[in-house]
């Protein structure tokens, strides 16, 4: 809308357009102070950053980036939500995630939840998954009403057992079969992807049957994208394998009797929100459109619109300053909620150290409330659409998705999939690539890689409980590698009262030597190793004696290129002469005597660090 002052001009009216060519050209100014000398596309290029799927993330979009008709809410292909009100009547729905084995703490639990703005449950059931015993569900649900509080279940291989005993408890407490809301959660071809075993789907489709026609709010079937991120996976393997476990359940379903539309309303699909906030939005909207097109083959047009559960990422979720969690959640939420999810589940930041407390269930589903209610996310429809960067973000990786769908597809679906490895070995690719992103720290984890804090007090939660070994896909986190690190470091500081130190050398003034000490006591303290920077500012005369009082073998030079030339090979000297074992540089690499080892930005971190405590001995 172009607004008018009385006089009825525009106030745009003085400014020109800017042409794309103008722009690129200070762009290329900016860059050849920088030291790079580029111009026209590889100025733009080299602005630009390629993220997992080998998607390209470019420093401008305009109305050059076309991506196909998004259509309208609630209609196909279902880009901009699946209804035409998305969330705005009332939100997303807060769906909090239980795993706690005893009944009467579980029923506490779920009661606090209730009455403090959660709306649906998700229930670990089973001894098998380490959840509450089928035999405790009565318990567990006591002061429920269940025909305002959907349950879902997570059941895993006791689906037949918990599936009865939650009709039993509907018909026990007078909720009739209309009334009914939630999901079973049946997922075979999930299970087989967690397990390793072969997947039966016998049960699932009966259930399916059954609610079906018994049970019109209720769900049977999830599928479930999480094994799968879990894994490693990218965004595009995750929608892919969804797609694939999706149609093979409407396959099994249309072949027991059911309709397609009707098999489709027996799916609801679970995907993971990560910290990746535009990645998350193009995510859940590349996911609803992708699926409208499977409904659309299918001869269900329709019937297209998926039902999303949004989970925050348990990859992304550290047991260092676990703290931080709390800020990656809340954009993980914010970018489900905005990307059109129906339903959020925020993991407590203690998600990863064990079973959360009542202080961390409180902060997670209040992060959703927060959203909803204070920053009325929800009041507007498909925020993010019409943004060129999101929508052509979404097409892209809808592409990518496609593509991976139609590779599991010509192996035989996603069970043959996974039986013959193809899956697991996609996977793996993408997460050995990102680990090397994760050791250089071109992919940094705040309060783990980047500005860790090694007096943190550890947060302690009691243990989950042990679930069934995992024979089929593994279970990766981001900050693997910097937490066995970590740990080595505490076991060392519980064996001898202290953690393992670098001394720090910074030469010259602070103006010349602070960026690489902080740089290098930073990338040190990631691998649990102490930095001694005292006395603030060492020569080749005073290094020495600052080196024995720093009680350790290992040293790290900080300084700028010119004091290095100067000065390097001197101090380093005397460093070894002091009984050091190996010295360090923070820089580039260059030809500076006595120096054994550079530090510098994008070097591999962990191989450094992992190196660094095998010479000191730290086990």
């Amino acid at each position: 809308m172009t607004v008018l002052p009385a006089d009825g001009l525009s106030l745009a009216a003085e400014f020109p357009d800017p042409a794309h060519e103008q722009w690129q050209s200070l762009v290329e100014g900016v860059l050849r102070k920088s030291g790079k000398d580029v111009s026209g596309s590889a100025a733009e290029e080299a602005l630009s950053t390629t993220v997992e799927d080998g998607l390209i993330t470019r420093p401008l979009y305009t109305s050059r980036d076309d991506a196909p008709d998004a259509g309208l809410p609630g209609f196909a292909p279902f880009t901009r939500g699946g209804k035409p009100v998305g969330n705005a009547a009332g939100g997303w729905g807060v769906r909090q995630r239980h795993t706690i084995p005893d009944p009467a703490r579980l029923n506490e639990a779920v009661l606090a939840d209730l009455e403090n703005g959660v709306t649906s449950l998700w229930l670990t059931v089973g001894d098998a998954g380490g959840g509450v015993p089928v035999s405790g569900l009565a318990r567990s649900l006591d002061g429920v009403l269940l025909d305002l509080a959907p349950i879902v279940l997570d059941a895993g291989s006791e689906l037949d057992a918990a599936a009865t005993e939650l009709l039993r408890l509907y018909a026990e407490r007078g909720v009739s079969p209309q009334s009914a809301r939630g999901s079973l959660g049946a997922d075979p071809l999930g299970e087989a992807a967690r397990s390793g075993a072969a997947p039966e789907q016998a049960a699932a489709v009966s259930w399916a049957l059954r609610c079906a026609r018994e049970y019109p709010g209720l769900r049977a079937l999830t599928v479930d994208a999480m094994p799968y991120h879990e894994a490693g996976g990218s965004a595009a393997q995750e929608l892919g394998s969804s797609l694939a476990t999706g149609v093979a359940y409407l396959r099994a379903l249309t072949e027991a009797g059911l309709g397609v539309e009707e098999a489709c309303a027996q799916l609801e699909f679970r995907y993971a929100a990560t910290a990746d906030q535009f990645l998350t939005i193009a995510k859940m909207r590349a996911a609803r459109r992708l699926w409208g097109r499977v409904a659309e083959v299918c001869g269900a047009a329709g019937s297209g619109a998926q039902r999303q559960h949004a989970v925050t990422s348990p990859v992304m979720m550290t047991r260092r300053d676990p703290w931080v969690n709390m800020l990656r959640t809340t954009l993980a939420c914010l970018g489900a909620g905005v990307g059109g999810a129906d339903t959020v589940t925020v993991l407590p930041f203690d998600h990863a150290l064990g079973l959360p407390d009542a202080f961390a269930r409180r902060i997670a589903r209040n992060t959703s409330t927060i959203l909803v209610e204070e920053s009325h996310l929800a009041r507007v429809i498909d925020p993010a659409g019409g943004s060129w960067y999101v929508e052509r973000l979404t097409d892209e990786l809808a592409e990518s998705a496609w593509a991976f769908f139609q590779e599991i597809e010509r192996a035989g679906g996603q069970a043959a999939a996974l039986e013959s490895g193809m899956v697991s070995e996609r996977l793996a690719a993408t997460w050995a690539a990102r680990k090397k992103n994760l050791a250089r720290r071109k992919e940094p984890i705040t309060g783990v890689s980047e500005f860790p804090q090694l007096a943190e007090r550890a947060v302690e939660r009691e243990a989950a409980p042990s679930t069934e070994a995992r024979g089929g896909l593994p279970v990766v986190r981001r900050d693997e590698a910097f937490e066995e690190l970590r740990s080595r470091s505490d076991a060392h500081l519980a064996a001898t009262g202290r953690r393992p130190r670098v001394f720090i050398a910074a030469l010259g003034p602070a103006a010349a030597h602070t960026a690489r000490a902080s740089f290098a006591a930073n990338l040190f303290q990631a691998g649990g190793i102490e930095p001694v920077h005292e006395p603030v500012q060492v020569d080749a005369s005073s290094v020495a004696a600052a080196f024995a009082a720093a009680g350790t073998d290992v040293a790290c030079l900080c300084s700028s290129d010119a004091l290095y030339a100067e000065q390097a090979g001197e101090v380093a000297a005397a460093l070894v002469s002091a009984g050091a074992r190996r010295v360090y540089l923070a820089g580039r690499p260059g030809d500076y005597t006595g120096v054994d080892e550079y530090v510098f930005a994008g070097c591999d971190v962990v191989a450094v660090l992992s190196s660094v405590l095998d010479r000191m001995g730290v086990a």
